[in-house]
């Protein structure tokens, strides 16, 4: 094998593993918040215990996966109304991106999820995960964002090259709140950061953010695991209430969330990179998993997220919205209230006053 090829075979397992692999559960140093540890931080509830990256990185070797097509796969791609989008600021909006990222335009406010706009999800840039879809909107075609919310920091939802060039925008940086310990790493880059505790608050303009639990785990080297926190965004307005997860196992952190919360009118949910369930199971939900999810917030509308775009494990990439599905069907949920966008797909948002009371979905 060519040094080259070496070099990108490294930076590929790096960027698997930084980004997919084992949670860890230290000891906690401060009763009052548990999820904080002596060397960062941890999830609220057990899981089952790591199983071995290096484990899954042979079966997928020895067993040829994943299985790609002959000729890959082809998504259709929406072209968003641009000159819309950009002039917006009275109607509710989402357009999904691609993988995590979404467009909420929301009382006149434009958020970004975990916005990742280049072509790889990986700390260089010519290996590790590639792009099957490119971003639905170019990043120079944006509306200006007011908001940028960063779930956690592993590579396919931070990215580095896509923060720097929000920061460069034309009327000024968004305003981006990150999990505690990213703000340091934001602060390299010369970017103001607010840091957010699980559930934290704060305003903005007519909006409030709250950041939420999660199942999941930090790092973006071998060294720095769980040394930054990860979790979920709230975004309430008026008469609005908006759920973004970001990356998640199953856990009954999403009971909490609905308890605290009561309702939500729509909620972003992953419902990718899920195979081998073996391995991916603490850290990420499948399919069946995200619809109960969907039922634990007493969500009145679910998006899918965090498929289609970027090939992190074993699954093919088309899979997810099958498999989603099935596990409507079987939970006796309807399709229509999981929606499956297309990339680029962008719909309007109905006021809680005008779509009614929100159903309470039963266990």
């Amino acid at each position: 094998m060519s040094f080259r090829k070496t070099l990108v075979a490294l930076a590929t397992i790096v960027s698997a593993a930084c980004a997919l692999g084992d949670p860890v559960m230290n000891i906690s140093k401060d009763a009052a918040k548990p999820h904080h540890t002596a060397a960062g931080f941890r999830n609220n509830y057990p899981h089952p215990p790591p199983q071995s990256f290096w484990k899954w990185q042979w079966e997928r070797w020895t067993q040829g996966l994943p299985r790609i097509p002959e000729d890959g796969w082809h998504f259709p791609v929406d072209t968003p109304d641009l000159a819309y989008l950009r002039a917006n600021r009275g109607d509710r909006t989402i357009t999904w991106i691609g993988h995590a990222t979404v467009l909420l335009q929301l009382d006149g406010v434009n958020i970004l999820t975990d916005p990742h706009f280049t072509e790889r999800a990986s700390p260089v840039s010519f290996a590790g995960p590639k792009r099957w879809v490119q971003p639905a909107i170019a990043l120079a075609d944006l509306p200006h964002i007011d908001v940028v919310v960063i779930s956690h920091n592993h590579y396919d939802h931070l990215d580095d090259g896509t923060v720097r060039a929000l920061a460069r925008q034309a009327g000024g940086p968004p305003r981006f709140y990150v999990p505690i310990g990213l703000a340091p790493w934001f602060a390299e880059r010369g970017i103001a950061a607010v840091e957010m505790d699980w559930w934290d608050r704060r305003d903005d303009g007519p909006l409030a953010i709250h950041f939420v639990p999660a199942q999941h785990w930090s790092a973006r080297t071998w060294w720095d695991r769980n040394r930054t926190l990860w979790g979920g965004f709230v975004v309430d307005a008026r008469d609005f209430r908006f759920l973004f997860i970001g990356d998640t196992g199953y856990s009954a952190d999403f009971r909490d969330i609905g308890a605290r919360f009561g309702d939500f009118d729509l909620a972003a949910i992953p419902i990718g990179a899920y195979e081998p369930r073996w391995f991916m199971s603490p850290q990420h939900v499948d399919p069946d998993e995200a619809v109960r999810i969907h039922r634990d917030v007493h969500a009145r509308q679910s998006l899918a997220v965090h498929w289609g775009t970027f090939l992190l494990t074993d699954e093919p990439l088309d899979e997810p919205p099958r498999k989603l599905a099935e596990a409507l069907d079987r939970q006796g949920i309807s399709r229509g209230a999981f929606w499956i966008f297309r990339h680029g797909e962008t719909r309007h948002l109905a006021a809680r006053a005008a779509a009614g009371s929100l159903a309470r979905a039963s266990d």
